[in-house]
């Protein structure tokens, strides 16, 4: 679903959600330690086709993609578009900036199981940072990365019809 008129300029009015566009992964095989798994990722579109690894300090032996690298490069380039595109309507070049993602991997202390945490820096050379501080909280509005990592997303979790046949 590509709609040309994507932009915060035409709002949507509607009470529900409405998909603009949904992506298929699937990730199979591997092992798992710590509860996560290694294996291959792949899209339905064949477009992200890649082995997931377990970094090095889970005990990993491979350097190599992991899913908090992935959910941080999702972050990190959601967050530049929202901004890219504040930047632009205030009539400033968003060339220059740079979103820079880290994701935390640990414990969560409230049932022992896991949790992420999220920071983002943002550099903008060459602009004041008074300017900026205000497109970054605009930004974290437009972001769903941003809202999910405060509201979290409404999510299901179902068996396949034919799962263990």
């Amino acid at each position: 679903m590509n709609d040309p008129m994507l932009s915060t300029e035409h709002d949507y009015s509607g009470s529900t959600f409405k998909p603009l566009y949904v992506t298929r992964v699937a990730v199979s095989g591997g092992s798992s330690a710590h509860g996560r798994a290694t294996g291959r990722a792949r899209s339905a579109d064949g477009a992200l086709d890649l082995r997931l690894r377990m970094p090095e300090e889970l005990g990993g032996d491979n350097p190599g993609p992991n899913p908090e690298q992935l959910f941080a490069a999702g972050y990190a380039a959601c967050f530049h578009g929202a901004l890219s595109l504040l930047a632009r309507r205030h009539l400033l070049d968003p060339a220059p900036i740079t979103v820079e993602a880290s994701v935390a991997f640990g414990r969560d202390p409230a049932d022992g199981g896991y949790q992420l945490s999220a920071d983002l820096v943002v550099t903008w050379p060459g602009v004041d940072p008074d300017r900026v501080a205000p497109l970054l909280t605009q930004a974290a509005s437009l972001c769903p990365y941003a809202k999910m990592t405060r509201q979290g997303i409404p999510a299901t979790i179902n068996l396949a019809p034919d799962a263990g046949r």
